[in-house]
C-alpha cells in the first residue's frame, strides 16, 4: 500500500495512492483517525489492507504521510562515501540526532529559506516509519516494528549546524523535513537495502547512490536506538545520506531562493520542493 495524507495544511485526511488516483479512506471508514500513533496502535494498517477500490483523480495537495510523530530521528555519516567527502572517520556506532516536529513538510511544499543561514543544503534519505512500540529490539525482530518507508530531504543549515557544535537547530528550521510522497508498506518495497536514491538540484544530478551502501542498516539502527529510547508508532527514522551534498563540493554549491530540489528513491517515488 501507498498511504498518503491529502488536503490543505492542518486539514489533511488519510488516503491511499493507487496508480496516481486517490482513495479517500474517510469515505470508507468514517471513524478512521489521521496517520498518528492511534492509527497504528488500533490496527488500521491491517484494516485498510482490505480496501479494493480504484480511487479518484484528484488535484489536491499531499501532506507528509504521518502526522505528529513523537520523534524524528536521523543518522549522521551513515554512508562511507559521505563521511569521506567531509573528511570524517566512519562512526563506530550510529550517530543519532533529531529534527523538531515543526520541520515536517509536505512532499511538494515549499522550503522556507531561513533568516539566520545562507548555507542551506540538501540530503536525500531513506526514512523508516515505526509501526508499533518497542524497546530493546533485536535486529532479527526489527522488521516486525517497521510500518513502511518513505523519503525525507534532511534540509540542513550548514553554517548554523557547524557553528552551534551540535546539529539540532540547523536541522530543525521550519519546513526542513519534506517527507513523502507516501508511506509505502514493506510488501511493496522488498529488499530495502537495494534501492537507488538520487537528488537533482535545478536539473543537475547531485546525489546518486543506493541503500546497500549504508554503514548501519535499518535493523542495526533500530536495535541501537531502542536500547534505551522507546520507539513509538509513527516515529520517523531517517537513515542517512550518501555523498554529493552541496557544502563539501569545491567550490560549495548551496540552495538559494528559487532552487528546486527533487529527491527520489526506487519504489518510493519522489518529492520535489522549491526554496522560497
Amino acid at each position: 500500500m501507498k498511504i498518503i495524507r491529502f488536503g490543505e495544511p492542518g486539514k489533511e485526511k488519510p488516503g491511499l495512492l493507487n496508480n496516481n488516483k486517490i482513495i479517500d479512506l474517510t469515505k470508507i471508514f468514517p471513524d478512521i483517525p489521521d496517520i498518528t500513533a492511534e492509527f497504528f496502535e488500533n490496527g488500521w494498517l491491517e484494516k485498510i489492507a482490505e480496501v479494493n477500490e480504484e480511487g479518484e483523480e484528484l488535484d489536491v495537495r499531499l501532506g507528509p504521510p504521518v502526522k505528529a510523530p513523537s520523534k524524528i530521528l536521523c543518522i549522521g555519516k551513515n554512508y562511507e562515501e559521505h563521511a569521506k567527502e567531509g573528511n570524517f572517520e566512519n562512526p563506530e556506532a550510529p550517530l543519532v540526532f533529531s529534527k523538531a516536529a515543526n520541520a515536517l513538510n509536505g512532499p511538494y511544499d515549499d522550503i522556507l529559506y531561513p533568516a539566520t543561514s545562507n548555507k542551506v543544503d540538501w540530503e536525500v534519505e531513506l526514512a523508516v516509519v515505526i509501526g508499533k512500540q518497542g524497546k530493546r529490539i533485536a535486529p532479527e525482530k526489527a522488521f516486525d516494528y517497521i510500518a513502511g518507508y518513505t523519503i525525507m530531504n534532511d534540509v540542513s543549515a550548514r553554517d548554523v549546524q557547524f557553528s552551534d557544535s551540535q546539529w539540532f537547530r540547523g536541522k530543525s528550521f521550519d519546513t526542513f523535513a519534506p517527507l513523502g510522497p507516501a508511506l509505502v508498506t514493506k510488501d511493496e518495497v522488498g529488499d530495502v537495502h537495494a534501492l537507488r536514491l538520487k537528488t537533482i538540484v535545478d536539473g543537475k544530478v547531485m546525489q546518486d547512490s543506493d541503500t546497500g551502501k549504508l554503514i548501519f542498516d535499518a535493523p542495526e539502527i533500530i536495535r541501537y536506538i531502542s536500547q534505551d529510547i522507546t520507539l513509538m508508532p509513527g516515529d520517523v527514522i531517517a537513515t542517512g545520506t550518501p555523498s554529493g551534498v552541496g557544502i563539501f563540493r569545491k567550490p560549495p554549491i548551496l540552495l538559494s531562493k528559487g532552487s528546486i530540489v527533487e529527491c527520489s528513491i526506487d519504489k518510493l517515488g519522489s518529492i520535489k520542493n522549491r526554496v522560497v
